[in-house]
């Protein structure tokens, strides 16, 4: 992330203040996540920065999601948790052959909510910086009608826009089959430009010898070309933050 100006900062905080929040537990660098979502604007980075402080507090009372909370989501196996990529960032791989529409939404949510906290913290080094971000690789291969679902993508993608800016650095999408070309031009509508400036689909073999040099064989599985096994999310042990 590049410096943020002082002053586009200190605006920023004067008008969370008026906005009647604060921004004190937090960094430098978490207020510069806001403003680059915002174009740089102070005000509209307040709004999102307090937005955010409001949605976090009643969706996630306890500061995390409990497995407890997502036993379902989590026992489809769905999600797997790998190591850091080149850069550094966690690598969260999602095979959609294993997943169903939810027939209860507001549990999926919270198991939107739990995986992207959960990839994000895999890249704290001790303690949050705040400008930790993930990659993404969601995977459509033996994908069938009855796994598709475009509410569901959505959500995820809408949940990183509105609470988790500035946390996707890329999102690789494998193995898309015919079908689902008109499924993901209607999907793209919803997203915004950043973000799809970040999604990559991967088919030619050029693209996939890209792939797995960014991402790096010691964090891609076995069967993406990579050297690692595949760790579903909930085997994923987290070290404890320093106070």
């Amino acid at each position: 992330m590049d410096k943020i100006p002082e002053l586009k900062l200190t605006q920023m905080k004067k008008s969370v203040q008026n906005l009647g929040s604060s921004t004190e537990k937090f960094g430098d660098v978490t207020l510069g996540r806001f403003l680059i979502a915002r174009s740089m604007d102070p005000n509209k980075a307040a709004k999102m920065f307090v937005s955010w402080q409001k949605w976090r507090g009643s969706f996630v009372p306890l500061g995390v999601v409990p497995d407890s909370e997502v036993v379902d989501e989590l026992e489809a196996k769905k999600i797997y948790l790998q190591g850091l990529c080149v850069d550094g960032h966690p690598v969260v791989v999602v095979k959609a052959c294993k997943h169903y529409p939810a027939k209860d939404q507001p549990q999926f949510k919270k198991f939107v909510v739990h995986l992207l906290d959960k990839t994000i913290a895999r890249g704290f080094k001790g303690k949050e910086i705040g400008n930790e971000k993930l990659v993404a690789v969601l995977d459509l291969d033996q994908i069938g009608y009855k796994n598709v679902d475009a509410r569901g993508i959505i959500t995820g993608f809408q949940f990183l826009q509105a609470y988790y800016p500035e946390r996707l650095q890329k999102c690789y999408i494998l193995n898309m089959p015919w079908f689902f070309v008109s499924v993901w031009k209607m999907i793209s509508r919803f997203l915004e430009k950043a973000t799809l400036e970040k999604i990559v689909i991967v088919s030619k073999e050029e693209e996939k010898k890209q792939f797995i040099s960014e991402v790096g064989e010691d964090a891609l599985p076995e069967e993406y070309g990579g050297r690692a096994k595949l760790v579903a999310l909930q085997d994923v042990v987290l070290s404890p933050l320093e106070d």
